[in-house]
């Protein structure tokens, strides 16, 4: 017997499902993704943070040590003394402008290494840290270069906006005072809007290997139609973390004021500085690279999901992904890369509402089968059409008609469905069982009518002859009509 499977929703092999998300399910995946793989993405990611930190911290305080001692050996108020302090605070600065992309470099590195695990957890697959270095290794520069020039343009358009309010303001002041508050108010959603646009640039560079202009060329286009969901995700979370930050700091402050008090009831200036420096400093500190790092892989996990999204919904992703976890799962080896396979392809749009399971999806929705869904008017290669409402969604078997020598015919019709008899009204005759026949049948000819039986001569009725109980054959008259 065979039984025919009703429609189910996709399955979820990996961390989401494989089919157009929701702003919901975005938004929490990228905080439950953590969870798969910490190893990875939370001792990478603060390993990385760490280092980072320590190298602007000891550079810049090297620097700056060994540039302004040198005003201990000069007079305050000579022009020497001006010029080293100008020196000194230029040198700085420039410092920490170096040591700080150089810490942006590292933290786009994690970004990639992060969005190519979740690319990987995506089709239920887990790599380890080599794994994935191997992976972003040969885009690495490409990503860093787009981070740097990303910077280079940010600094060069501030620069020429403050060098234009500067020249206002030389011929009329009050002119340059409204058109920086106009700049700062724009600032804000100008750098919202750019962000979101460019959103996606990094995981096309990973995942792609596109390059710089066709990474934001990529992003531009793909996040067209889903602007506002990502925006929302995004700003939700910088919200979360920037209020947990906020939240975290306030009881290390009351923890060294406390300690402050208890230790240096009278004022003294040391241990209440050791005590600051140790509290306020190295904790805080500590507590604030965590948060740090657990943003960047959340960020990061929730940039490679709207990535994912964006591909599902315009080119069909999750087809190309189902079709590989199947490959995969069947024991084939050296299969391709799906996130780079059918870049750039454009399918129909889909509709988002899917039915509850067990239920049919309505004419039109993508259904699903054994190798993902199609939806109606768009079957790939290798995949069936989607079946209209209240039929299978696989494609018809068709039998030959005459089977060879040896082999039996098959069995036309379907299966009984196994419900118990009803009892039919008395005078009814038995349903007939119907059956769905694969080949047209041919009626028989109708039979010839039976040639009427000759008339028969009617014969007058016999005579009845009754007796009473008890009487005799002889007392019986026959001429008697009552005999």
């Amino acid at each position: 017997m065979t039984a025919y499977p009703a429609w189910t929703p996709a399955s979820r092999p990996g961390i989401i499902p494989l089919r157009p998300l929701t702003f919901g399910t975005i938004l929490g995946r990228s905080f439950a993704a953590l969870r798969q793989n910490p190893r990875v993405l939370l001792g990478f990611a603060l390993c990385v943070q760490t280092a980072a930190y320590l190298i602007v911290l000891l550079g810049v305080g090297a620097v700056a040590l060994a540039s302004f001692t040198r005003l201990d050996t000069l007079r305050e108020g000579t022009d020497e003394f001006d010029a080293v302090m100008a020196g000194s605070i230029a040198l700085t600065s420039i410092t920490a402008v170096v040591l700080g992309l150089a810490a942006g470099a590292l933290g786009v590195i994690v970004q990639g290494v992060v969005v190519s695990e979740v690319a990987h957890a995506a089709v239920a697959e887990k790599l380890t840290l080599r794994a994935l270095w191997q992976r972003v290794k040969p885009v690495a520069w490409r990503l860093v270069g787009y981070s740097l020039l990303l910077t280079l343009a940010v600094l060069v358009l501030i620069a020429v906006v403050a060098a234009a309010i500067i020249a206002v303001g030389f011929a009329a002041l009050p002119v340059a005072v409204g058109l920086t508050v106009l700049v700062v108010l724009s600032a804000l959603p100008l750098t919202l809007w750019l962000s979101t646009k460019l959103l996606l640039a990094p995981a096309a560079i990973i995942l792609e290997h596109a390059t710089i202009r066709g990474a934001i060329a990529r992003s531009w286009t793909l996040i067209r139609g889903r602007f506002w969901p990502a925006l929302g995700v995004i700003v939700i979370i910088s919200f979360v973390f920037g209020a947990i930050a906020q939240v975290v700091s306030i009881p290390f402050s009351f923890l060294s004021t406390g300690l402050t008090t208890i230790i240096s009831p009278t004022g003294d200036p040391d241990p209440s500085a050791i005590i600051a420096i140790v509290v306020a400093v190295v904790l805080t500190q500590v507590v604030t690279l965590l948060i740090q790092s657990v943003a960047v892989v959340v960020q990061a996990t929730a940039t490679s999901i709207i990535y994912i999204d964006c591909r599902m919904r315009r080119e069909g992703l999750d087809i190309d992904l189902l079709t590989y976890i199947e490959r995969r799962d069947s024991g084939a080896v050296g299969l391709p890369d799906p996130y780079r396979e059918n870049v750039g392809r454009i399918i129909a749009p889909r509709p988002t509402a899917y039915p509850a399971p067990g239920y049919p999806p309505p004419y039109g929705a993508p259904v699903y089968g054994a190798q993902g869904y199609a939806p109606q008017g768009y079957a790939p290669q290798g995949y069936p059409p989607a079946a209209p409402q209240g039929y299978p969604a696989y494609p018809a078997q068709s039998y030959p008609t005459n089977p060879p020598q040896g082999y039996p015919a098959p069995q036309q019709g379907y299966p009984t469905q196994g419900y118990p008899a009803q009892p039919q009204p008395q005078g009814y005759p038995a349903p007939q069982a119907q059956t769905a026949a694969t080949t047209p049948v041919v009626p028989p000819p109708p039979k010839a009518a039976p040639a009427p039986l000759p008339a028969e001569k009617e014969q007058p009725p016999a005579a009845t002859r009754w007796a009473a109980p008890g009487a005799s054959a002889d007392a019986i008259d026959p001429e008697s009509p009552w005999s």
